[in-house]
């Protein structure tokens, strides 16, 4: 499983961000689901890392990731500061522009990528998710 994936600790200031990455190319960030972990992409990331760099993550508070401090309004488990993570995972890695896909809870924080950081995106998808407009009043 990931055999020829690098694992990585990416440190973004609050928290650390666990990837795994392969591949040469246009980068893909796969986002995962509720309660998943980054392995949930296992059968799809290496077909993609034929042609593309994939980078698969743990949100943060999952998978290897770490866990920022709780507060009253859970602000630090919001996705938005899930998707500020990514923006700033990617940067680190030296990616300023990428693709991403986004599963069920990754593909809310994928949409809130997609509305707060439009500029380094190239291309979204998102799966399982319904979409509903009140997630972002």
């Amino acid at each position: 499983m990931f055999e020829h994936f690098q694992p990585i600790d990416v440190d973004i200031g609050d928290v650390s961000i666990f990837v795994r990455r392969s591949g040469g190319g246009p980068a893909v960030l796969l986002l995962h689901g509720f309660p998943q972990t980054h392995l949930m992409w296992r059968d799809v990331a290496p077909a993609l890392a034929e042609r593309f760099t994939v980078i698969c993550a743990d949100l943060r508070g999952y998978g290897r990731s770490t866990c920022p401090a709780s507060s009253a309004d859970h602000a630090p488990y919001a996705k938005r500061a899930m998707a500020s993570d990514m923006v700033a995972m990617m940067a680190e890695l030296g990616f300023t522009s990428f693709m991403v896909a986004g599963h069920d809870r990754g593909g809310r924080v994928a949409y809130r990528l997609a509305l707060d950081h439009p500029g380094p995106i190239k291309k979204l998808a998102v799966l399982d998710i319904v979409p509903t407009a009140d997630a972002w009043d």
